[in-house]
């Protein structure tokens, strides 16, 4: 049996290059936008302020660099239900007169407004989310886009039954159906708009990752993942210590095709901010009347380009305490680099604050070492043993303290460290750190760390972690950014990592996770990998782009590679290599395997008989095209009484449908003999090379049959006699003969 499945392995890469390849034609793509603004939700509801002004700026984004032509473009502002259901018409008229061959139509709907868990509230009205999804889905585009800025317009993202998919599958070069649903908030979430920004969170951060903030690859297109993912991690942090708690965007993609949708092109627009590569801090760039166009978190060692208007505009960047400004003007044709050096400090003013009174905002001068915080002192250096027995607090009083240095031979306590923290015991930092945390217990950062954490036991951040942390225990980034993991024990990252974890023991990703996952014993992502996961043991993701690697692979939506022992998807699109391979939906490729079970591919029983067998029954598993069959089998050889042998085979074969009755079957099925009255070992092979039409004869119903070519053979080098009554040859050490199967398929 053994030889026989290795000489099966031979046949693989023939087998699979015979696989059919299908292409997608380049079409050209026209994108419509239907963009709807109401700041009334009837009575009883708070009027909102900037829902009108969000429609309008997620407009203007499209228009300067989505690719939405003026023409293209539908406004409903301030309307009820009657006007939506009128605009919805007239959209649904311009998307059919655009309808030409070779064209792509891609379909979009943004609604700002207020809403509650049963649909949009418009003035006195209410447009039920089943009816605005019955609406999106009658739009006659091949890519249908619906964005909600709204309360608990999760709702309309929710899939009683379904599955979050990834995101976000299309460019102008691919075919695909579908729809992609994005929404502010989850189901049971408000959505929130602030005085400062002038806008919503959502689609504020929107607005500024489409126009350059979200581009993450560089390659001045902003995909609408990239967009949805900015916008989710902005929108979160935003929102997570305001009265209303925090807001989590959602989704539901309903996508076929391959490569990612351009939302929008910033090579498209002559006017160009270029971030130079040292900017770092949290940028917010105003125009010249001071409205907030742009905010981003840049990090020094990558360049970003932002697509604006021509005019002239102001940078403000917030680094550590400190506060500087930048001016510019953008005029037509090339690109403006703002580099560090433009940033100058400013002083801080009296801002009023609603409700009355004024607030001093202190404004720290640019200086070496920690500035001080609010509340905070400021020390170089702390020397101790514990908290209450170091410099910190016995020249402070017991006031926060921020430190460039601190030395403890058992545990330092700090507020803030901006360099470098030694402890036998551990290191705690109650606010934020930037610089090298080292300890043989445990490092803990209660706010966010940009720099290293090093450990034996084991090193924790309760915020955003960029950089590196080290452990021979446990890693725990509650919020992950940009950072590295490297553990003997376990990695666990709290939300989305860009960057590696590297575990003996397992890897753990709330979020989604662009980079590496590395363990000896498993892999987690709850959300998207981008990249690799490679365990000895087993790996799991949602989504998973690139490759997993390992005796057991789990994916909801794979698009790349699984190799492994065993290997489950919901949709695959590429290679599944392993003895067991199972999919829900093969949308291309092939798995290779010992046994491959495709729901919408072949799964058949078969019942037959041949010259060396009265008696089969076979079992063909696999894709449209590409199958693995497993026989068992009895016979006899002539002037015998009953059975005098019995087989089991397996083979690898091509499918050929011809017309939607007759089919034929190419394969390649190795056999072990056994005698009847022997124990299970067998030394005889028997090798088919099989040609098997097939005729439907009525659903559920197929007969079969056709020629074989058979050699037979004794592993031990023995004669083998004659199994055929239509071969002439007695035996020999090889017989060779042309032989005939005839049966049904069930």
């Amino acid at each position: 049996m053994t030889r026989s499945f290795l000489s099966l392995l031979l046949l693989v890469p023939v087998l699979a290059s015979a696989a059919p390849e299908s292409s997608a034609p380049q079409a050209a793509v026209r994108r419509f936008a239907l963009l709807v603004g109401v700041n009334d939700g009837g009575e009883g509801r708070a009027r909102l302020r900037y829902a009108v002004t969000d429609a309008r700026s997620f407009g203007d984004v499209l228009e300067e660099l989505g690719g939405v032509q003026p023409q293209d473009k539908l406004m409903m502002m301030e309307g009820d239900r009657a006007a939506l259901e009128s605009a919805l018409a007239r959209f649904k008229s311009m998307l059919s007169a655009a309808a030409t061959p070779g064209t792509r139509i891609e379909a979009l709907i943004y609604y700002s407004g207020h809403s509650d868990e049963q649909g949009l509230l418009l003035q006195k009205d209410r447009f039920g989310y089943r009816e605005l999804r019955k609406a999106l889905e009658s739009l006659p585009a091949d890519v249908r886009i619906a964005i909600l800025d709204s309360c608990a317009s999760g709702t309309l993202a929710r899939r009683k039954g379904g599955v979050r998919r990834p995101a976000f599958v299309v460019d102008a070069s691919s075919a695909v159906r579908g729809h992609a649903i994005l929404t502010s908030s989850s189901e049971d979430e408000v959505s929130q708009e602030s005085d400062r920004i002038g806008g919503s969170f959502f689609t504020h951060n929107l607005v500024s990752g489409l126009r350059g903030a979200a581009d993450m690859s560089g390659d001045g297109r902003v995909t609408l993942h990239e967009a949805y993912q900015f916008a989710f991690h902005e929108t979160l942090a935003r929102t997570e210590e305001t009265r209303a708690g925090a807001q989590h965007p959602a989704y539901d993609i309903e996508l076929a095709g391959t490569g990612d949708l351009v939302m929008t092109d910033l090579r498209s627009t002559s006017a160009v901010l270029v971030l130079g590569d040292l900017v770092d801090g949290r940028l917010y760039v105003r125009d010249a009347e001071g409205r907030l166009v742009v905010e981003l978190k840049k990090y020094a060692g990558r360049t970003t380009e932002l697509g604006l208007q021509k005019g002239r505009y102001t940078v403000m960047r917030k680094l550590l305490d400190q506060t500087s400004q930048a001016e510019f003007e953008l005029g037509d044709g090339g690109r403006t680099v703002l580099p560090a050096s433009a940033f100058r400090t400013v002083q801080g003013e009296l801002t009023a604050m609603r409700g009355g009174g004024a607030m001093p905002v202190v404004e720290a001068p640019v200086s070496a070492g920690v500035a001080e915080h609010a509340g905070h002192r400021s020390r170089f250096v702390n020397v101790g043993l514990f908290p209450g027995l170091q410099t910190n607090d016995f020249m402070t009083g017991g006031a926060p303290v921020d430190n460039s240095l601190s030395f403890s031979m058992g545990v330092a306590r700090m507020a803030r460290l901006d360099g470098v923290a030694l402890a036998l015991g551990g290191n705690v930092a109650t606010d934020t750190v930037e610089g090298l945390q080292l300890a043989l217990g445990a490092n803990v950062v209660r706010g966010d760390l940009s720099g290293t954490q090093l450990s034996v036991g084991s090193n924790w951040v309760h915020g955003t972690a960029e950089g590196l942390q080290a452990a021979v225990g446990l890693n725990l980034a509650r919020r992950s950014g940009t950072v590295g993991q490297l553990a003997v024990g376990a990695n666990v990252s709290g939300t989305s990592l860009a960057g590696a974890q590297l575990a003996v023991g397992g890897n753990w990703a709330s979020g989604d996770v662009d980079g590496a996952q590395g363990a000896v014993g498993f892999n987690y992502a709850r959300e998207r990998v981008a990249g690799a996961q490679l365990a000895v043991g087993m790996n799991w993701a949602a989504q998973a782009r690139g490759a997993q690697v390992a005796l057991v692979n789990v994916g909801g939506d794979v698009r790349g590679a699984q190799v492994g022992i065993v290997n489950v998807a919901g949709r695959m699109s590429g290679l599944q290599l392993g003895l067991v391979n199972v999919s829900r939906e093969l949308e291309s490729g092939v798995p290779v395997g010992l046994v491959s079970i495709v729901r919408n591919g072949q799964f058949h029983v078969e019942a037959f008989g041949n010259d060396f067998n009265y008696a089969n029954a076979a079992i063909k598993v696999g894709t449209r095209h590409l199958y693995t069959t497993l026989v068992v089998g009895m016979g006899n050889v002539e002037g015998a009484r009953g059975p005098s042998h019995w087989s089991t085979g397996l083979g690898l074969g091509g499918h050929v449908p011809l017309t939607e009755r007759f089919f034929l079957d190419v394969d390649v099925v190795s056999h072990t003999l056994y005698d009847w009255d022997a124990s299970f070992s067998g030394n005889r092979l028997l090798h088919q090379l099989r040609m098997v039409a097939g005729l439907k004869v009525a659903r559920g119903f197929t007969l079969i049959g056709g020629p074989t070519f058979n050699v037979l053979h004794d592993t031990g080098g023995e004669d083998v006699r004659n199994l055929s009554r239509l071969s002439r040859s007695d035996a020999g050490r090889v017989l060779l003969w042309p032989g005939v199967q005839l049966g049904m398929r069930i």
